[in-house]
């Protein structure tokens, strides 16, 4: 375990912004980690990096979590237990899954970054939240160094948010996710996007679960950047969600809005649409900008700041404030 001083921190975020870490080290197991949160305790966490954006240089020691490993805590004839370590690929971590024919995460298939962070945002794709299949989250208090384990219910669960974004964030650093999935009679999500269209053009009539997750891989290569080659960090923003009362309003002004109804007096609303109607989709900006087929995914094209990117993300927020009376919020992480 070797602490390094002054790292580019470029390879180690998906938007590729290019900041130093004043000192940095590699984890590879909760041994390791417990020993450095003996000596430090102002740290700064690194996964996959998929879910930040970095504005400028880390003074703190920054931790990168590599702590690899998944295992079957105990199945029946229905369902499989796993407990899977932070620094897990997640989309490996699915097609693993997938493989064994366990089902409940193929919605969420080709979504980047690692397992530790995704009960942070909750991450939810094409009807799915990771939330509906998380049995406990494992998390070490950077202040006393022990491990506490969280519920479901006591992660308090929201959309794309969770207690490790509100009253948490800071105090605790995710080591392990526990899962609950299907082995049979798999409870499928086709209806939402494009799902069905895309199975119904491959001549699929009856999906399993890999038939969802190559259609949901198809559908997001199609319109989404691969952070390998474009820097990006997926959806900048969240879907807003807005009163009955303002629904119509805006439903006058803009007949073709497109809504889903979320209750009564609850309406979400696109936020690609929203940027998409406020003239942003595929305007470049020199090196960065948003992207041509998806307006939700703010890139950096080649050496662009964190404040370039920050800068153009509340230009469009306050673009769409005027125009539609909306506060869009910032998905993403921004240090």
């Amino acid at each position: 375990m070797n602490i390094q001083e002054n790292i580019s921190l470029k390879k180690y975020n998906t938007f590729g912004i290019d900041v130093n870490a004043k000192r940095f080290v590699t984890v590879s197991s909760l041994y390791e980690l417990k020993n450095i949160l003996k000596e430090e305790q102002h740290v700064f966490i690194i996964s996959g990096g998929s879910n930040m954006l970095l504005t400028k240089d880390i003074e703190e020691l920054v931790i990168h979590l590599n702590i690899k490993g998944i295992s079957i805590d105990h199945e029946n004839e229905n369902s499989v237990y796993l407990t899977v370590n932070t620094g897990e690929n997640w989309h490996e971590f699915v097609l693993w899954c997938i493989s064994l024919n366990y089902g409940g995460l193929e919605n969420l298939s080709l979504i980047p970054g690692n397992v530790g962070t995704c009960p942070i945002q909750n991450i939810g794709a094409y009807g799915v939240e990771v939330k509906d299949t998380i049995t406990k989250v494992e998390a070490l208090e950077i202040k006393t160094g022990k491990l506490v384990v969280f519920s479901n219910k006591e992660c308090e669960f929201g959309y794309r948010n969770s207690i490790f974004k509100n009253k948490a964030k800071g105090k605790y650093i995710i080591t392990s996710v526990s899962f609950e999935l299907t082995k049979n009679n798999h409870k499928l999500n086709t209806s939402y996007g494009a799902i069905e269209q895309e199975l119904t053009s491959q001549n699929i009539t009856k999906p399993s679960i890999k038939n969802v997750s190559d259609a949901i891989i198809s559908i997001r290569k199609s319109k989404l950047p691969d952070p390998k080659k474009i820097g990006n960090s997926g959806s900048f923003f969240k879907n807003p969600v807005i009163s009955s009362h303002h629904f119509e309003k805006l439903k006058n002004k803009f007949p073709e809005l497109p809504h889903y109804v979320i209750s009564e007096n609850s309406i979400k609303i696109p936020a690609g649409w929203l940027i998409e109607q406020s003239g942003f989709k595929g305007k470049r900006f020199g090196n960065y900008g948003v992207h041509e087929k998806q307006a939700l995914v703010l890139v950096n094209y080649e050496n662009a700041t964190g404040k370039n990117i920050y800068q153009l993300a509340q230009r469009i927020q306050e673009t769409i404030k005027n125009k539609f009376s909306i506060n869009l919020e910032i998905e993403v992480n921004v240090i």
